[in-house]
């Protein structure tokens, strides 16, 4: 079999990651901008509150990030399988489960914004910044939980090029409008949160437009009975809840390290939020080839063709690694200066130095877990990911960070890398046995 001149080529593999590669790294470039405008406006609360604010959302959003996810993996199944008319109705559920989410979280807006903030337990200025963040933010929540189904279904049909018009119209205008509405019109933090709001329902509205393109080249019906029974929903709720719960494990991971920031103060708070925008800016392009793995090892598992998988798992790791290396040595040589463009604040900028080899070494580190999540995720194996997630964060991380906070906010990162590097062994293992079971079937 030609494997190398098929639809699991690497032309095939760079097809989508190199769209979702440039969409990817769009995301954390926002992150930069939104410090950015905080971080020269003169105080390090600013860029304590957008830190403090952005976290909580990344926990309440990226935490439905199984919303696309779950829709990559199935409806890639469906395609390779030759089911238009499932594909559709897989669309359709995930978008049901978005909206009825989204409600759920503006009508709990109020305890779960009081819940974070006593996580987070930010200082008092920071916190009323947040507060005013969080009121208006909480409002895009239809649009970003439904643009995360509708971008996975795209990815899931092998269609990566409507992703990233989505993201880019998103990343761009939300971008624009930071710098319009912060230092032109002096909206302060409220500018930043309008901004997110107006970005994700313009990406709701050409997402609209370009799905009925997509459903014109792949013909089909969805099938009405099976949106209006709740046990029709039983697959993609399994498979939701796993990563439900492995994405919510993650962003906790994430939000501690924010909350033990502001605990050694604004200073600590402000320059953790610039690395972890470059942790970000990482796993952004490293997931560009896991959306591909994704895609394709889902169509191949639909299609039944084991070789084709063991493929597609082999170079889309070859490119991981070639990229991480990468990202190694621009965090070497330009680490510093990128941290200088994101803030002006002399002490914020000597704190991020002294904790930025954390971050160069991080992607050789991080690489392993962010490819087998997208194969995992084709192959619809969630159960798998909670295991090893919940395991690196119960079993390594709290303890390592535990046994280190003598070492102050080097602990913090130190216990960061040792769980990345733990999902990274773990998946690796299980991802053996389920290849070797695929192989023999």
């Amino acid at each position: 079999m030609q494997i190398g001149h098929n639809a699991y080529s690497d032309r095939a593999i760079w097809r989508i990651a190199t769209p979702m590669m440039l969409s990817g790294v769009s995301v954390p470039l926002l992150g930069f901008v939104d410090t950015a405008v905080m971080g020269h406006l003169g105080d390090a609360y600013w860029m304590g509150a957008v830190a403090a604010g952005a976290t909580i959302f990344t926990v309440l959003f990226m935490g439905m990030n199984f919303l696309r996810m779950g829709t990559t993996g199935l409806a890639a199944q469906a395609l390779g399988a030759g089911k238009a008319g499932l594909a559709r109705t897989v669309l359709a559920q995930s978008s049901i489960i978005a909206l009825a989410i989204s409600v759920l979280l503006i009508l709990l807006q109020v305890p779960l914004l009081n819940i974070s903030l006593q996580l987070i337990a930010a200082p008092p200025d920071v916190e009323i910044a947040t507060r005013e963040y969080f009121s208006i933010r909480i409002w895009a929540a239809p649009a970003t939980l439904i643009n995360y189904a509708l971008v996975g279904w795209f990815l899931g049909m092998q269609n990566a090029r409507t992703p990233l018009a989505i993201i880019l119209l998103i990343n761009s205008l939300n971008i624009t409008l930071d710098l319009l509405l912060v230092p032109v019109s002096g909206w302060q933090i409220a500018g930043v949160a309008w901004a997110s709001v107006i970005a994700e329902y313009a990406g709701t509205a050409l997402a609209i437009v370009l799905l009925q393109r997509e459903l014109a080249e792949h013909k089909g019906r969805i099938n009405l009975r099976e949106l209006c029974q709740l046990s029709r929903y039983r697959r993609l709720f399994s498979i939701n809840a796993n990563l439900f719960f492995r994405t919510i494990t993650l962003m906790l991971i994430l939000a501690f390290i924010t909350a033990q920031g502001a605990r050694y103060g604004a200073l600590i708070l402000a320059a953790n939020a610039v690395l972890l925008n470059l942790q970000l800016l990482l796993s952004y392009a490293l997931d560009g080839l896991a959306h591909a793995a994704e895609a394709l090892s889902g169509k191949a598992f639909g299609s039944h063709d084991r070789t084709a998988l063991r493929w597609v798992v082999k170079r889309c790791l070859y490119w991981s690694v070639f990229i991480a290396a990468i990202f190694c040595g621009v965090y070497a040589l330009l680490g510093e200066a990128i941290v200088g463009v994101i803030t002006n604040i002399h002490e914020v900028r000597l704190t991020a130095a002294e904790y930025l080899p954390w971050i160069i070494i991080s992607p050789l580190i991080s690489v392993w877990c962010f490819l087998y999540d997208g194969i995992f995720v084709g192959l619809t194996r969630s159960r798998e990911m909670l295991i090893v997630m919940a395991g690196s964060a119960l079993l390594v991380f709290l303890p390592v960070w535990y046994l280190s906070t003598n070492l102050g906010n080097n602990g913090l990162w130190l216990a960061f890398t040792c769980f990345m590097a733990a999902r990274g062994m773990g998946m690796h293992l299980c991802a053996k046995r389920i290849l070797a079971v695929a192989e023999v079937r």
